[in-house]
């Protein structure tokens, strides 16, 4: 039987009268690349937080990496990475002092951050700007390392919210070189994404609606269910079905 790293049972999160996330249920499996879409308002990030021990439930239940999302936060964030559209880099840092401030942040002491500085600096090939402030590397390169140092503890389930906003298709594609690597090693990864080529790679999908799961499964499968001939098809079929504004 696969190890279930991510359990969510009725997990809602409501914000006064508004409900963002209405007890929504799904597992995801260790080494899965899941999908998680739905339009803007969808409650896609609020459940999000809630899984990385950001944000404490209305009600409901779920565990990440094991730990409880109530009771064990601290834990969770020990577990996971996590990288937004925004990369979470500091560019007014080099290269070497983002791995080595973020190899910190994750627990690592000195003699393992040593290690994957320079581990992570010859494997994606950034020896020559290795001194350079962040803020002058090319998106693509900011895009790699960010991930990359997201990984460096070898967590459990790594968070990606929107992590290809604003780049072109070929980064785009380079990028998902590198989710498929990291799955491949039995991390976990838990996707937000608005293009629907990218959805395509995902081992899994659960599109959002209103704050609830309409639709979770394969690519192939969802496709199938819907009479469709592409993700674009399936996403635009149950995203009408909204009637909250974004």
């Amino acid at each position: 039987m696969e190890e279930v790293v991510i359990q969510a049972d009725k997990l809602t999160k409501k914000f006064g009268d508004f409900t963002a996330t209405d007890a929504i249920t799904f597992q995801v499996r260790k080494g899965e690349i899941f999908g998680f879409l739905g339009a803007n308002g969808a409650g896609k990030t609020t459940a999000m937080r809630m899984l990385c021990g950001l944000s404490v439930p209305t009600s409901g239940e779920a565990k990440v990496a094991g730990f409880d999302i109530y009771k064990e936060t601290e834990s969770i964030k020990k577990n996971i990475g996590y990288m937004s559209q925004k990369f979470s880099l500091y560019e007014d840092l080099t290269v070497v002092e983002n791995i080595r401030f973020f190899g910190g942040i994750y627990g690592l002491n000195n003699e393992q951050i040593k290690n994957k500085t320079e581990e992570l600096i010859e494997r994606l090939g950034l020896t020559s700007v290795r001194k350079e402030l962040v803020v002058d590397l090319p998106l693509g390169w900011k895009q790699k390392l960010s991930f990359s140092i997201a990984i460096i503890h070898q967590p459990k389930i790594v968070f990606l919210d929107e992590p290809t906003g604003g780049v072109d298709p070929l980064t785009r594609r380079q990028f998902w070189e590198l989710i498929y690597e990291a799955a491949h090693n039995g991390i976990t990864v838990f996707v937000t994404t608005h293009y629907m080529d990218e959805a395509e790679y995902c081992d899994r999908l659960s599109i959002m609606v209103d704050g609830k799961i309409k639709a979770l499964d394969t690519p192939k499968n969802l496709k199938m269910q819907f009479e469709a001939e592409s993700m674009d098809e399936v996403f635009y079929k149950l995203a009408r079905q909204a009637t909250r504004a974004e």
